[in-house]
Protein backbone atom coordinates (compact mmCIF):
# COMPACT_ATOMS: atom_id res chain seq x y z
CA UNK A 1 0.00 0.00 0.00
CA UNK A 2 2.83 2.37 0.89
CA UNK A 3 4.51 1.57 -2.43
CA UNK A 4 1.36 2.48 -4.36
CA UNK A 5 0.97 5.73 -2.45
CA UNK A 6 4.60 6.68 -3.00
CA UNK A 7 4.36 5.77 -6.67
CA UNK A 8 1.28 7.95 -7.16
CA UNK A 9 2.98 10.83 -5.37
CA UNK A 10 6.05 10.49 -7.61
CA UNK A 11 3.90 10.57 -10.72
CA UNK A 12 2.04 13.67 -9.58
CA UNK A 13 5.12 15.58 -8.45
CA UNK A 14 7.18 14.55 -11.47
CA UNK A 15 4.51 15.55 -13.96
CA UNK A 16 5.46 12.66 -16.24
CA UNK A 17 4.83 8.96 -16.70
CA UNK A 18 8.26 7.73 -15.64
CA UNK A 19 10.26 7.15 -12.50
CA UNK A 20 13.99 7.56 -12.15
CA UNK A 21 15.19 4.23 -13.56
CA UNK A 22 18.49 4.41 -11.71
CA UNK A 23 16.77 4.71 -8.32
CA UNK A 24 13.88 2.35 -8.98
CA UNK A 25 15.81 -0.52 -10.54
CA UNK A 26 19.02 -0.02 -8.53
CA UNK A 27 21.08 0.07 -11.72
CA UNK A 28 24.84 -0.24 -11.18
CA UNK A 29 26.76 2.99 -11.48
CA UNK A 30 28.27 3.36 -14.95
CA UNK A 31 32.06 3.57 -15.39
CA UNK A 32 33.60 6.62 -17.08
CA UNK A 33 32.80 6.83 -20.83
CA UNK A 34 36.33 5.82 -21.86
CA UNK A 35 36.07 2.65 -19.74
CA UNK A 36 32.51 1.65 -20.59
CA UNK A 37 32.53 -1.74 -22.33
CA UNK A 38 36.08 -2.63 -21.28
CA UNK A 39 36.55 -6.35 -20.65
CA UNK A 40 39.38 -7.59 -18.44
CA UNK A 41 40.66 -10.96 -19.64
CA UNK A 42 42.58 -12.69 -16.89
CA UNK A 43 41.84 -16.39 -17.15
CA UNK A 44 45.53 -17.34 -17.06
CA UNK A 45 47.58 -14.11 -17.34
CA UNK A 46 48.04 -13.24 -13.65
CA UNK A 47 48.67 -16.88 -12.76
CA UNK A 48 51.47 -16.89 -15.34
CA UNK A 49 52.98 -13.68 -13.97
CA UNK A 50 51.66 -11.46 -16.77
CA UNK A 51 49.39 -8.42 -16.66
CA UNK A 52 45.76 -8.99 -17.57
CA UNK A 53 44.56 -8.21 -21.08
CA UNK A 54 42.07 -5.33 -21.34
CA UNK A 55 39.84 -5.41 -24.40
CA UNK A 56 38.35 -2.03 -25.23
CA UNK A 57 35.14 -2.29 -27.26
CA UNK A 58 35.13 1.37 -28.29
CA UNK A 59 38.57 1.16 -29.90
CA UNK A 60 37.37 -1.68 -32.16
CA UNK A 61 33.78 -0.63 -32.71
CA UNK A 62 34.46 2.00 -35.34
CA UNK A 63 36.30 -0.61 -37.43
CA UNK A 64 34.32 -3.82 -37.00
CA UNK A 65 30.71 -4.84 -36.53
CA UNK A 66 29.80 -6.91 -33.49
CA UNK A 67 29.16 -9.94 -35.72
CA UNK A 68 32.82 -10.13 -36.80
CA UNK A 69 33.92 -11.17 -33.32
CA UNK A 70 30.70 -12.62 -31.93
CA UNK A 71 29.73 -14.64 -34.99
CA UNK A 72 32.65 -15.18 -37.37
CA UNK A 73 35.37 -15.46 -34.70
CA UNK A 74 33.25 -17.38 -32.17
CA UNK A 75 33.64 -15.07 -29.19
CA UNK A 76 30.84 -15.70 -26.71
CA UNK A 77 28.69 -12.69 -25.82
CA UNK A 78 29.28 -13.27 -22.12
CA UNK A 79 32.69 -12.26 -20.77
CA UNK A 80 34.89 -15.09 -19.58
CA UNK A 81 33.17 -17.86 -21.55
CA UNK A 82 35.65 -17.98 -24.44
CA UNK A 83 38.83 -19.89 -23.56
CA UNK A 84 41.34 -17.90 -25.55
CA UNK A 85 44.97 -19.00 -25.49
CA UNK A 86 48.14 -17.43 -26.83
CA UNK A 87 48.74 -20.51 -28.95
CA UNK A 88 45.35 -20.16 -30.64
CA UNK A 89 45.94 -16.45 -31.26
CA UNK A 90 49.27 -17.19 -32.90
CA UNK A 91 47.52 -19.79 -35.08
CA UNK A 92 45.15 -17.12 -36.39
CA UNK A 93 42.13 -17.83 -34.22
CA UNK A 94 40.20 -15.35 -32.06
CA UNK A 95 42.23 -12.10 -31.74
CA UNK A 96 44.85 -13.58 -34.06
CA UNK A 97 42.45 -13.40 -37.00
CA UNK A 98 43.15 -9.65 -37.17
CA UNK A 99 46.29 -9.29 -35.08
CA UNK A 100 48.44 -11.14 -37.57
CA UNK A 101 51.04 -8.48 -38.36
CA UNK A 102 49.22 -7.42 -41.53
CA UNK A 103 45.72 -6.25 -40.65
CA UNK A 104 46.82 -5.19 -37.17
CA UNK A 105 49.94 -5.62 -35.04
CA UNK A 106 50.85 -9.27 -34.60
CA UNK A 107 51.26 -11.63 -31.66
CA UNK A 108 54.97 -11.16 -31.22
CA UNK A 109 56.93 -10.31 -28.06
CA UNK A 110 57.51 -6.64 -28.92
CA UNK A 111 53.74 -6.10 -28.95
CA UNK A 112 52.82 -7.95 -25.74
CA UNK A 113 52.49 -4.75 -23.72
CA UNK A 114 49.86 -3.35 -26.09
CA UNK A 115 47.30 -5.90 -24.90
CA UNK A 116 48.66 -7.02 -21.53
CA UNK A 117 48.21 -3.60 -20.00
CA UNK A 118 46.45 -4.42 -16.75
CA UNK A 119 43.14 -2.76 -15.84
CA UNK A 120 44.55 0.67 -14.95
CA UNK A 121 45.82 1.75 -18.36
CA UNK A 122 44.81 5.29 -19.37
CA UNK A 123 43.19 5.48 -22.82
CA UNK A 124 41.41 8.80 -22.27
CA UNK A 125 43.37 10.80 -24.85
CA UNK A 126 42.71 8.31 -27.67
CA UNK A 127 39.08 7.97 -26.62
CA UNK A 128 38.53 11.75 -26.58
CA UNK A 129 39.88 12.06 -30.12
CA UNK A 130 37.32 9.50 -31.30
CA UNK A 131 34.44 10.84 -29.22
CA UNK A 132 34.91 14.42 -30.42
CA UNK A 133 34.23 13.51 -34.05
CA UNK A 134 31.14 11.34 -33.48
CA UNK A 135 27.51 12.08 -32.47
CA UNK A 136 26.92 12.16 -28.74
CA UNK A 137 24.55 10.20 -26.53
CA UNK A 138 23.77 10.55 -22.84
CA UNK A 139 24.99 7.19 -21.55
CA UNK A 140 27.64 4.50 -21.98
CA UNK A 141 30.53 5.77 -24.08
CA UNK A 142 28.46 8.93 -24.67
CA UNK A 143 28.71 8.08 -28.38
CA UNK A 144 25.69 7.40 -30.57
CA UNK A 145 27.20 4.51 -32.51
CA UNK A 146 24.08 3.84 -34.58
CA UNK A 147 23.93 7.47 -35.75
CA UNK A 148 27.67 7.47 -36.47
CA UNK A 149 27.23 4.44 -38.74
CA UNK A 150 24.12 5.79 -40.42
CA UNK A 151 25.83 9.13 -41.14
CA UNK A 152 28.87 7.42 -42.64
CA UNK A 153 31.22 8.75 -39.97
CA UNK A 154 32.37 5.20 -39.26
CA UNK A 155 32.29 2.19 -41.58
CA UNK A 156 32.49 -0.93 -39.41
CA UNK A 157 33.44 -4.00 -41.42
CA UNK A 158 30.45 -6.34 -41.59
CA UNK A 159 32.42 -9.48 -42.48
CA UNK A 160 36.06 -10.31 -42.02
CA UNK A 161 36.06 -13.16 -44.55
CA UNK A 162 33.49 -12.25 -47.20
CA UNK A 163 33.89 -8.77 -48.65
CA UNK A 164 30.52 -8.91 -50.40
CA UNK A 165 28.59 -9.86 -47.25
CA UNK A 166 25.96 -7.25 -46.41
CA UNK A 167 23.40 -6.84 -43.61
CA UNK A 168 20.02 -8.42 -44.22
CA UNK A 169 17.57 -5.77 -45.51
CA UNK A 170 15.02 -6.45 -42.78
CA UNK A 171 13.46 -3.37 -41.24
CA UNK A 172 10.58 -4.74 -39.19
CA UNK A 173 9.84 -2.71 -36.06
CA UNK A 174 8.42 -4.53 -33.08
CA UNK A 175 6.19 -2.75 -30.58
CA UNK A 176 6.40 -4.40 -27.16
CA UNK A 177 3.67 -3.44 -24.73
CA UNK A 178 4.82 -2.70 -21.20
CA UNK A 179 3.42 -4.60 -18.24
CA UNK A 180 2.55 -1.35 -16.45
CA UNK A 181 -0.11 0.71 -18.20
CA UNK A 182 1.62 4.01 -17.39
CA UNK A 183 4.80 2.95 -19.21
CA UNK A 184 4.71 3.48 -23.00
CA UNK A 185 5.65 0.57 -25.28
CA UNK A 186 9.22 -0.36 -26.09
CA UNK A 187 10.11 -0.30 -29.77
CA UNK A 188 12.70 -2.63 -31.28
CA UNK A 189 14.01 -1.57 -34.68
CA UNK A 190 15.71 -4.34 -36.65
CA UNK A 191 17.15 -1.82 -39.12
CA UNK A 192 19.22 -0.15 -36.39
CA UNK A 193 20.72 -3.47 -35.28
CA UNK A 194 21.26 -5.23 -38.63
CA UNK A 195 24.49 -3.38 -39.60
CA UNK A 196 26.08 -4.63 -36.37
CA UNK A 197 24.72 -8.11 -35.73
CA UNK A 198 23.96 -11.39 -37.42
CA UNK A 199 20.50 -12.90 -37.01
CA UNK A 200 22.17 -15.84 -35.23
CA UNK A 201 23.51 -13.51 -32.52
CA UNK A 202 19.99 -13.11 -31.17
CA UNK A 203 17.98 -16.02 -32.61
CA UNK A 204 17.16 -18.54 -31.30
CA UNK A 205 19.33 -18.58 -28.16
CA UNK A 206 18.42 -15.13 -26.79
CA UNK A 207 15.08 -14.58 -28.52
CA UNK A 208 13.18 -17.67 -29.64
CA UNK A 209 11.23 -16.35 -32.62
CA UNK A 210 9.17 -19.54 -32.99
CA UNK A 211 7.54 -19.04 -29.61
CA UNK A 212 6.55 -15.49 -30.60
CA UNK A 213 5.85 -14.39 -27.07
CA UNK A 214 6.97 -11.67 -24.68
CA UNK A 215 5.56 -13.46 -21.62
CA UNK A 216 8.92 -13.39 -19.86
CA UNK A 217 10.25 -10.28 -21.57
CA UNK A 218 10.36 -8.19 -18.40
CA UNK A 219 12.79 -5.68 -16.92
CA UNK A 220 13.55 -8.04 -14.04
CA UNK A 221 15.05 -10.49 -16.55
CA UNK A 222 16.81 -7.80 -18.57
CA UNK A 223 18.47 -6.69 -15.33
CA UNK A 224 19.76 -10.26 -14.99
CA UNK A 225 21.46 -9.82 -18.38
CA UNK A 226 18.90 -11.79 -20.33
CA UNK A 227 17.15 -10.74 -23.56
CA UNK A 228 18.23 -7.14 -24.37
CA UNK A 229 20.34 -7.17 -21.22
CA UNK A 230 22.86 -9.50 -22.85
CA UNK A 231 24.29 -6.49 -24.72
CA UNK A 232 22.46 -3.46 -23.33
CA UNK A 233 23.83 -3.81 -19.85
CA UNK A 234 27.56 -3.55 -20.24
CA UNK A 235 28.61 -2.89 -23.86
CA UNK A 236 25.82 -1.55 -26.09
CA UNK A 237 23.84 1.56 -25.16
CA UNK A 238 22.97 0.83 -21.50
CA UNK A 239 19.43 0.44 -20.27
CA UNK A 240 19.85 3.59 -18.19
CA UNK A 241 18.56 5.45 -21.26
CA UNK A 242 14.86 4.56 -20.90
CA UNK A 243 13.86 6.88 -23.73
CA UNK A 244 16.02 5.03 -26.27
CA UNK A 245 13.79 1.96 -26.02
CA UNK A 246 10.57 3.65 -24.91
CA UNK A 247 10.51 6.60 -27.37
CA UNK A 248 7.14 7.91 -26.14
CA UNK A 249 8.49 8.21 -22.61
CA UNK A 250 9.03 11.77 -21.48
CA UNK A 251 12.70 12.58 -20.94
Amino acid sequence: MNFCRNLLLALILGGCCTLNAFAYYHLPRLPPPDQYGDVVMDRVSSAAGEKAVVFSHWSHRSRYSCRVCHFELNFELKAGETEISEEENRDGDFCGACHDGRRAFGHTEEHCGKCHTGPLVDRYKAFSALQNRLPRSRFGNRIDWAAAQQQGLIEPLFSLFRAAEQPMPFDKRLVLMAEWNWVPPAVFDHAAHNPWLDCANCHPDIFNIQKKTTKHFLMEFILKKKFCGVCHFSVALPIDDCHACHPAMKK
